[in-house]
């Protein structure tokens, strides 16, 4: 149930193989051209994807600087800057808008990005077993939830468990051999860490109509008030809401991370967000050891029991959960933003040790 609140608020308002691709082995390796010339360093650029994700920063960091980047959405044609080198871009929503922004953003002369933290800051579907609405979620992994062959779901073979399964593969439970190259992407568990201790204490937003919302649930932490937590992201165009789909998206973030990542979170940018980084680091115009994930659950990816995923579908604005969630993304990122502008000296040359 892909950041379905979304539409509300707009309008209020690797090689094959099994390897991971790990940011610690890919900081890139081609030369930067001599012909760059560099105008204004960043020390932490928040990547937002619809202008009330934004705006939640824009009205609290403040004073900007508008720096107009040839290439950005034409809805969002601005980088906003203030004096501690703190800026907010914001890529238009979807797998194309985020990763023509990216590139248009890394491959600019404009700013200086070599040094830059990155958060990619945005609200998501959460898993009522690992989140409730206004749950902030660090992540170590984002998994491309939309890279799989799929079967008309009234004719799913009876022995299997989902109409999913892996491209090349023969059944849902077989692991793929990566050749996109961008299915999923381990991002620094030193900058994760780090992230979620310095705002795992933080007091989140929370409202009347969330809580109501969560009490339908009959377990935890669905039905618990918001927490900031650590989990990880699945990405996909496709906005969905189901059990056996979110059963999937589960079963699908652990067979591309080895059982290691935990799914929690049901994005749309996010993999398409580092692919571009992840471009602009092969000629070291960035570091992708510095990017850092935060997703913040606007509604639920399924229904609570005695609800149909229909429902669940189409009154996710009665969930409650999009004030609370936008709130959020600045209440959690924020110390992490905070740490690394007011301690750059720690922060220029990589994670501290903590």
């Amino acid at each position: 149930m892909m950041i379905r609140s979304i539409i509300s608020a707009a309008l209020l308002s690797l090689a094959a193989g099994t390897a991971l691709p790990s940011f610690a082995r890919d900081s890139g390796s081609a030369t930067q051209p001599d012909s760059a010339r560099y105008n204004r360093p960043v020390k932490v650029m928040i990547i937002t994807m619809l202008g009330p994700e934004a705006q939640v920063w824009l009205d609290r960091l403040g004073p900007w600087k508008t720096v107009p980047i040839a290439g950005l959405s034409p809805d969002y044609p601005n980088v906003h800057c203030n004096r501690h080198d703190v800026c907010v871009v914001t890529t238009g929503m979807g797998y194309a808008n985020a990763s023509a922004s990216i590139m248009a953003l890394t491959f600019s002369a404009r700013l200086d990005l070599r040094h830059t933290y990155f958060l990619i800051s945005g609200i998501a579907g959460v898993d009522p077993a690992r989140g409730t609405a206004g749950s902030a979620a660090w992540a170590k992994y984002l998994v491309d939830f939309g890279i799989q062959w799929e079967l008309d779901a009234r004719e799913i073979p009876a022995d299997w468990n989902s109409g999913y399964l892996d491209i090349n593969t023969k059944n849902p439970s077989q692991k793929p051999a990566l050749d996109y190259r961008n299915e999923v992407f381990n991002l620094n568990p030193e900058l994760a860490d780090a992230a979620f201790a310095l705002s795992r204490n933080v007091v989140l937003a929370d409202s009347a109509e969330a809580e109501a919302a969560r009490s339908n649930f009959s377990y935890a932490p669905a039905n618990q008030p918001p927490a900031v937590i650590q989990c990880d992201i699945a990405s996909s165009n496709t906005w969905w809401s189901g059990t056996l789909l979110g059963q999937r998206a589960r079963e699908w973030t652990n067979i591309v991370t080895d059982n290691k990542g935990v799914y929690c979170m049901t994005a749309q940018e996010d993999n398409a967000t580092v692919e571009a980084l992840k471009r602009a680091s092969s000629i070291k115009r960035v570091d992708l050891n510095r990017v850092a994930a935060l997703r913040t659950g606007s509604d639920f990816d399924r229904p609570y029991q005695g609800q149909t995923s229909a429902d669940n579908l189409l009154h996710y604005a009665e969930q409650g959960g999009f004030a609370t969630a936008t709130e959020n993304l600045y209440r959690a990122g924020n110390p992490l933003v905070q740490d690394i502008v007011t301690h750059w000296r720690q922060w220029h040359n990589g994670v501290p040790r903590r």
